[in-house]
């Protein structure tokens, strides 16, 4: 899953993004209006985290601009004003959730994975297709009776694909869904294509059918049809 969080106060920040981080979620950071903003336009989050008040700009134009850009992105505001006008505007524009300063990061944590279920989950503690289980709060996977040891990156990617089940998502949407930032430092994409075969197999050796779809010249497709 991929966070952006939006929030001026660097020690803050650090201390969520790392907290976030050890939860196994990729998390990019913008420490103002303008950086938020150049974000949501280059690249597509899960959930975004946001504060009001930024430097050069309020938070809330953000989230105007994210809706736009990306229905399908979970909001959480997050400010040091206690305010009802505040909350109650957030919500009308689409925010998903509200937390003032100060939080515990735990509590900011249950409420992404909470947005999240809402959002792409419907809900659901569990994803079943056929004979495929993933749990994304515990980050397992099931196949049968039997569960596929994958790597972080290897768990990201199908849960991206099943995210995107019957669409085809391109190589560059992958990379920067996965790696964030730093898969603008790669020179080539032939990493996707490793990641891709090495799950792929271990899914198969474990019992599964062969949902991912190679759309030669674009990317891949997990498909059931």
């Amino acid at each position: 899953m991929k966070i952006l969080l939006v929030e001026d106060e660097k020690e803050l920040a650090s201390d969520i993004k790392s907290y976030i981080d050890e939860e196994a979620f990729v998390c990019e950071t913008a420490y103002s209006f303008e950086e938020g903003l150049r974000k949501i336009n280059l690249y597509e989050y899960d959930c975004a985290v946001i504060d009001i008040t930024l430097p050069g700009g309020s938070g809330l134009k953000i989230i105007e601009e994210l809706k736009v850009l990306s229905a399908h992105t979970g909001i959480i505001i997050i400010s040091a004003k206690d305010s009802l006008t505040d909350k109650l505007t957030g919500l009308e524009i689409g925010a998903d959730d509200y937390i003032t300063k100060p939080f515990h990061l735990a509590e900011l944590n249950a409420r992404i994975k909470s947005v999240l279920r809402r959002r792409q989950f419907k809900g659901e503690n569990e994803i079943r297709i056929k004979e495929l289980v993933l749990i994304p709060d515990k980050r397992e996977v099931r196949i049968n009776s039997l569960s596929p040891e994958l790597t972080r990156k290897e768990y990201d990617l199908l849960l991206y694909l099943v995210n995107n089940k019957e669409r085809v998502v391109t190589k560059e949407s992958i990379a920067e869904h996965i790696w964030g930032d730093h898969a603008d430092s790669f020179g080539n994409l032939d990493f996707v294509y490793s990641q891709i075969k090495n799950l792929r197999k271990k899914m198969i050796e474990a019992g599964s059918e062969d949902y991912i779809k190679t759309v030669y010249g674009i990317g891949y497709k997990f498909s059931i049809k």
